[in-house]
């Protein structure tokens, strides 16, 4: 069974971010859907898709939105196997996260989001028919579960 990744990153070992928003992102094939906090860092909520495109386009859109928000970091979800292994979407989350890096001033945290795009299907199974059709409501609210495990994790409220 294979240990933690340790590509995954915790609040508590990075370096202590001046307040201000952080930008979550559920990365995908087709769209990336985001999410931000408050100045605070204690409450997250969807802000819609960034639909594909080429990469040096959407790490220019990224980049702006974060100039735009005065956004301090980012999380990226990794989309990990169940028993912790990487497969072919992991490395797509990885290479885009250090492509990431490249392009912004500001800290890629990457973090397991096992759960969240299931966790994110059962929330909109709830929600009306009409709701549940658009295009990106998934991944949206995915990036934001993953903003808000990055927010909850110990050390997040010292940023």
């Amino acid at each position: 069974m294979p240990g933690p990744d340790p590509e995954v990153e915790s609040v508590a070992s990075g370096p202590v971010l001046a307040a201000g928003p952080v930008l979550g992102l559920d990365f995908g094939a087709r769209r990336i859907g985001l999410a931000v906090s408050d100045a605070e860092g204690s409450i997250a909520f969807p802000i819609g898709v960034l639909e594909r495109t080429r990469r040096a386009e959407d790490l220019a859109a990224l980049a702006a939105m974060v100039r735009e928000r005065g956004v301090v970091a980012v999380v990226m979800g990794l989309p990990l196997h169940m028993d912790g292994g990487a497969g072919a979407g992991a490395e797509a989350a990885r290479a885009f996260a250090k492509d990431l890096r490249a392009a912004l001033d500001v800290p890629v945290a990457l973090i397991d989001e096992r759960w969240t795009t299931a966790e994110a299907e059962r929330s909109l199974a709830d929600a009306p028919r009409k709701r549940r059709r658009q295009k990106g409501k998934v991944d949206a609210l995915a990036a934001t579960l993953i903003l808000r495990t990055y927010l909850q994790q110990p050390g997040a409220a010292a940023r």
